[in-house]
């Protein structure tokens, strides 16, 4: 694998993958074209990766960049979380959403309150 990412990026998602039971034979790789805006470029190119695991059969299609190799490493990534999240039930990421879920509530009810305590 050869991604256009800092080395110490590319080791720990080698660590990830290698530490989940993850594969570079179990996963099956696509390039398609992609969609959205992009105009004669998205229609030209195919830099969308699409990736399959084969044993769980999660399938990950990534676009975010324009450069095949930053969405390969990306698509990766998000295979990973999805495996994790198989695997462990937890999410990391839904765990930040849910914290500053909870970090706008409260301002937004101090700032209700203080609005209230000023017009009184």
């Amino acid at each position: 694998m050869d991604f256009k990412v800092s080395p110490s990026k590319e080791y720990k998602l080698k660590a990830k993958m290698n530490s989940l039971n993850i594969y570079e034979k179990d996963i099956e790789e696509k390039f398609i074209k992609g969609s959205g805006r992009g105009g004669q470029k998205i229609n030209k190119s195919s830099s969308c990766v699409f990736l399959k695991h084969k044993p769980t059969g999660i399938t990950v299609k990534c676009q975010k960049y324009r450069d095949l190799n930053l969405n390969r490493y990306l698509a990766r990534k998000l295979l990973c979380e999805q495996i994790e999240f198989l695997k462990t039930g937890s999410n990391a990421k839904l765990k930040k959403l849910e914290k500053i879920k909870k970090q706008k509530l409260k301002r937004k009810k101090r700032a209700k309150l203080k609005y209230k305590d000023k017009n009184t």
